[in-house]
């Protein structure tokens, strides 16, 4: 009798766990960046870059050579774009990158109006701590402080340094 009176009290608790337990379990409010996700989720892979963007790894010859106290560094390379590290003593003092505008048409056209030219291709300064040319109406060779030291000059002497002649047959 009293192992009948035990079952029943035990079902009678598992049934009013499982009603609690089932009640307070509450939708969760979508979170800020839910809506960003699922409209990224639905674009397909690779859509950023145009099938015949010209490879990262086609960059990197063009890029300045280490010499002395710098050291230059990859950080990245992928179809339209390569990028590398600046730094001298350990130290990140800039991003140099090179990017295809074939992908994104709209960055080639601050160029438009530019005053300003670096071994003969159009050159802007973008804020106060980018300066980027165009070469050959296509790539963007684009230097970045990342160091208050890395002046505006230093930025132009270093996009100098590129081989911007031999990016431009790259076409």
């Amino acid at each position: 009798m009293f192992f009948r009176q035990g079952r029943k009290i035990l079902v009678a608790l598992m049934l009013s766990l499982l009603l609690f337990t089932t009640a307070c379990t509450a939708t969760e409010t979508p979170g800020r960046f839910d809506q960003a996700q699922q409209v990224s989720n639905q674009q397909k892979s690779g859509q950023a870059v145009v099938k015949d963007a010209t490879q990262g790894s086609e960059f990197n010859r063009f890029f300045p050579a280490a010499s002395g106290e710098f050291q230059r560094v990859y950080t990245q390379e992928k179809k339209g774009f390569a990028e590398a590290k600046l730094k001298k003593d350990g130290k990140d003092l800039a991003m140099l990158s090179i990017s295809d505008t074939k992908s994104l048409p709209t960055a080639a056209a601050k160029f438009k109006t530019s005053t300003k030219q670096i071994n003969g291709y159009p050159s802007v300064e973008v804020g106060t701590t980018q300066t980027a040319v165009l070469v050959g109406d296509r790539y963007q060779v684009k230097v970045l402080s990342r160091d208050p030291s890395f002046t505006a000059s230093d930025r132009e002497a270093w996009l100098k340094k590129f081989n911007l002649n031999g990016l431009s047959k790259l076409q």
